[in-house]
Formats: structure tokens, C-alpha cells, sequence
């Protein structure tokens, strides 16, 4: 059985720019198809604009309100919301108020999958 404590886990900045405790993913635990994650983005933050070539993401709001761009389409978004990003779309998250919010990737998030313009 795999159990993870969040104040164990110690985060970390993304390439993209947002603050990231890893919950289950490749660096701390046995994961095969996907990770979990907590995000972080102060009021007025944002990430760089992004893809993955591999990973599918899901973003699910915990706190906040945001506006989320994927492909060029802006939609605001705020707690209790659910964000499917498909791998490949090129996209950014804007902290309207302070974010926290859920990321789950699969196949598991990887420095190395993320693109830049």
C-alpha cells in the first residue's frame, strides 16, 4: 500500500512557473500511468503559456477563481470546476484570486514534456 502525507511532501516551482506538491507521482512513489499533484498560484500570477506532447491533464479548482485559456478559447473558471486539458493543447492558467487546485496528468508529469513557444 502506497500512502503519501501531505506535509511530507515538500514543493517545487514547474518549468511553467507554478508551485507544485507532488502527491503521487513518479518522484516519490511507484506510479505506472499517472500522477497527482497540488497547484498554487498567487492572485494576480500566472503560468507560461504551455503543452504536453504526451500527458492529458485534469485540473480540479479547490480554491480561487482563475481565468484558463486552452488553444486560444479563455473561459473563467473558480472552486468546484473540472479542466480537462488534452495532451498537445497548448495552454496557461491566470490567478484572478489565489489558486489551488488538483493536477492530475497521464502518463505521470514530466519536466521533460513541457514545451515552450
Amino acid at each position: 500500500m502506497e500512502v503519501r502525507k501531505y506535509s511530507e511532501q515538500v514543493p517545487f516551482t514547474t518549468k511553467d512557473g507554478s508551485t507544485i506538491r507532488s502527491l503521487l507521482d513518479l518522484s516519490n512513489a511507484p506510479v505506472a500511468n499517472q500522477s497527482l499533484a497540488e497547484a498554487t498560484i498567487p492572485a494576480g500570477d500566472e503560468t507560461e503559456r504551455h503543452y504536453h506532447k504526451f500527458s492529458e491533464e485534469f485540473y480540479y479548482l479547490l480554491a480561487g477563481r482563475g481565468l484558463m485559456e486552452i488553444d486560444g478559447v479563455d473561459r473563467e473558471v473558480a472552486t468546484g470546476d473540472a479542466i480537462l486539458i488534452p495532451a498537445g493543447a497548448w495552454h496557461q492558467i491566470k490567478a484572478i484570486e489565489s489558486l489551488q487546485f488538483l493536477c492530475c496528468c497521464a502518463p505521470p508529469y514530466a519536466h521533460d514534456d513541457t514545451y515552450f513557444a
